[in-house]
Formats: C-alpha cells, sequence, structure tokens
C-alpha cells in the first residue's frame, strides 16, 4: 500500500513537471503574438495618424484654395460696385449739369419775356411818336419865335412836344429809350439808309438827315432809325 501511494505520488509529480515546463515554453509564443499584436496596433495608429494628418492637411489645402476664391470673388464684387457707383456718379453730375442749364435757360426766358413782354405794344406806339415828331419838325420856326403874335399856333406847339415828351419819358420807364443819330457815322446795325447824296464838306458816310428816330428796348434795337447818308464822290 505504500509502494502505491508514492507510485502515485510520484507519477502527480512529474504531472506537474511537464505541465510546468509546458507552461513555460509556451510562454514566449503568447509574448511574442502579444508583441506582435502591440506593434500591429502601434503600427496601425501611426498610419491612422498619418492619414488623419494627411486627410486633415488636405481639407485645409482645399479650404485655402476656397478662402482664396472667397477673396477673389469679393474683391471682383467690390470692384464691380465701385464701377457702377463711378457709373452713377457720373450720371448724377451729368443729370445736375442739365438741371442747372435748364434752370439758368428758364431763367433768362423769364427775364427775357418780362423785359420784351412790352415790345409789340411799344412798337405800335411807335408811329404815334413819329406822327407827333413830324408835327412838330413842320411847324415853321418863326411862327413860334417869341416874337410871333401867332398865339393859338405856339400853344398848340407847345401842346404837341409835350405829349411827344412825355411819351417818350413813359417809353423810357419801361426800357425803350429813342436815338437821334443825326451827324452821326452811318452804322446797319442801328441805321436803315433811305437814300444817299453827295454833299461837299461832308464825311461820306455821315448821317446828315432824320427821317424816323430809332428806338431800342433793353439793349435790343426796337426800329432803326431812318436816315439820309451823304454819298462819296469818288
Amino acid at each position: 500500500m505504500s509502494l502505491a501511494i508514492f507510485s502515485s505520488s510520484l507519477k502527480s509529480s512529474a504531472l506537474k513537471s511537464v505541465r510546468v515546463s509546458s507552461s513555460i515554453t509556451s510562454r514566449p509564443a503568447s509574448a511574442s503574438i502579444w508583441s506582435q499584436r502591440f506593434y500591429s496596433t502601434e503600427n496601425k495608429d501611426n498610419k491612422d495618424t498619418a492619414a488623419g494628418q494627411e486627410a486633415a492637411a488636405a481639407p485645409a489645402g482645399e479650404a485655402k484654395t476656397e478662402e482664396e476664391q472667397k477673396n477673389t470673388a469679393h474683391e471682383e464684387a467690390l470692384a464691380a460696385k465701385d464701377k457702377q457707383l463711378a457709373e452713377v456718379k457720373d450720371r448724377l453730375l451729368r443729370t445736375l449739369a442739365d438741371m442747372e442749364n435748364l434752370r439758368q435757360r428758364t431763367a433768362k426766358e423769364v427775364a427775357n419775356t418780362k423785359d420784351y413782354a412790352i415790345q409789340k405794344f411799344a412798337k405800335d406806339l411807335l408811329d404815334t411818336a413819329d406822327i407827333l415828331n413830324m408835327a412838330i419838325k413842320n411847324v415853321p420856326q418863326d411862327e413860334i419865335a417869341e416874337t410871333s403874335s401867332n398865339n393859338h399856333l405856339k400853344s398848340l406847339h407847345t401842346g404837341v412836344a409835350m405829349t411827344r415828351d412825355e411819351l417818350l419819358k413813359t417809353f423810357k420807364r419801361y426800357g425803350v429809350e429813342s436815338f437821334d443819330p443825326m451827324n452821326e457815322k452811318f452804322d446797319p446795325n442801328l441805321h436803315q439808309a433811305n437814300f444817299q447824296v453827295p454833299i461837299p464838306g461832308k464825311e461820306p458816310g455821315t448821317v446828315f438827315d432824320v427821317q424816323k428816330i430809332g428806338f431800342m428796348i433793353k439793349g435790343r434795337v426796337l426800329r432803326p432809325a431812318q436816315v439820309g447818308v451823304v454819298q462819296s464822290t469818288d
């Protein structure tokens, strides 16, 4: 019985030794597998990190390109707006200039209308002034002299002269003025030559007779003076 127990104990010890040795022998393989797994995982992580960096770098480049495109588009939009603003400013200045010219022309037309409103009316009264002048000129001077006894004619002459003078004053108040070019140089802009006569001792082209005096309104000829001019003898 003791031998059987010892034999059993010996077998048990042998089995334990085999198990321990197997376990020791199998440990390097497990460590190697673990190391391979660790390095594999590390390499994978490194690759993933590099790939992530590359992926991050790629969108950054794309984002930079998109940012540049946005900046370019923004600059082009600003340039277009500046051009449009310049065109609008130019049109505005032209419009203001046209409005100012229109205002000045309108003001000038209003002033001319006001100044020359009585032109037709005054021109119609010129015949009356001419008749009064003719009546005064055709009275013999000796008949209206102080020594003359023809008081009625003198009174009539005085009344006609006063009427003529008052009419000319009324004309002048409204900008219509008369002018008598006697002995002046003939001016075709102011005078109308009805006839020419050579007169010795007088300079050719000089007015020597005034049939009708001239009239001007605001510096503009309303009616030229009707005159006789000295003719050249050449």
